[in-house]
């Protein structure tokens, strides 16, 4: 069993320096890896990605982490990265990466994605060039989660996990407004994590949504948005025979 945490939209900055770090040092007690799932940062500042690197540097299980739009928004996504690699993490985006953790084999899948709405309600490419953009990005987002699931696949982990920021199903958004649903996540995430046959699929984003949901092909689903887990993280339980479920741990923190 690999015991997989996780947590997104801790939007970090000065004032919140050290918050999260007190609920993370018994880290290894409850989880073999640490997967952080976008908005590391407020507005996506330099200064604010120092503080994320110093809050989850030299902690006692891998982290993995994609970005979110929040990280984008200083138009400094590279150095942000940047920031947090020299820290140890290790930053997705279109890529994967195999963990050999005690457990077992660890695949993680992980792509930033962007919005497009759900079949019968998403965004076209038509009209204006501002209309095409936004429906390209969100489906180049599905051809970048399909790569870095096909990396994974010659890799041969045990268990894959889909590390995203925006949602790949409706089903984690209930509880935000519908209206704002095509901003928050894109049903081409969900199809290729169906066709990759991942065992877990993680996001943020959806700050008032739901935890818990699935793909239409089975794959758990589940936000772990802080304001939605209310912890320093969730902990998902993932067997080789892709049996998924909520840890019990009563993880508390940040």
């Amino acid at each position: 069993m690999i015991r997989v945490a996780a947590v997104g939209d801790v939007h970090l900055g000065p004032d919140l320096a050290g918050r999260h770090r007190a609920g993370l040092l018994d880290l290894s007690a409850h989880a073999d890896v640490l997967l952080l799932a976008g908005d590391l940062t407020r507005h996506g500042t330099v200064e604010e990605a120092r503080i994320v690197a110093e809050e989850y540097r030299d902690l006692p299980v891998p982290v993995v982490a994609v970005l979110g739009n929040h990280d984008y928004h200083d138009n400094a996504a590279a150095e942000v990265s940047d920031e947090l690699r020299e820290a140890g993490l290790l930053v997705l985006e279109g890529e994967g990466v195999v963990l050999d953790l005690e457990p077992g084999r660890l695949g993680v899948a992980g792509v930033k994605g962007f919005g497009l709405g759900f079949a019968g309600r998403c965004a076209s490419d038509f009209g204006e060039p501002e209309m095409k953009d936004f429906t390209r990005t969100g489906r180049r987002s599905r051809e970048l989660m399909t790569q870095a699931l096909a990396d994974l696949a010659g890799q041969s982990p045990d268990v894959t996990v889909a590390l995203t920021h925006y949602a790949p199903v409706d089903e984690t958004l209930v509880g935000e407004p519908p209206e704002i649903w095509p901003f928050l996540g894109n049903y081409l995430l969900g199809q290729s994590i169906d066709e990759a046959g991942a065992d877990l699929a993680v996001h943020g984003h959806a700050h008032a949504g739901t935890e818990k949901g699935s793909t239409d092909g089975g794959v758990r689903v589940r936000n772990v948005a802080q304001p939605v887990i209310r912890t320093a993280y969730a902990v998902y339980d993932l067997h080789v025979a892709a049996e998924v479920q909520r840890s019990e741990h009563a993880v508390t923190g940040g």
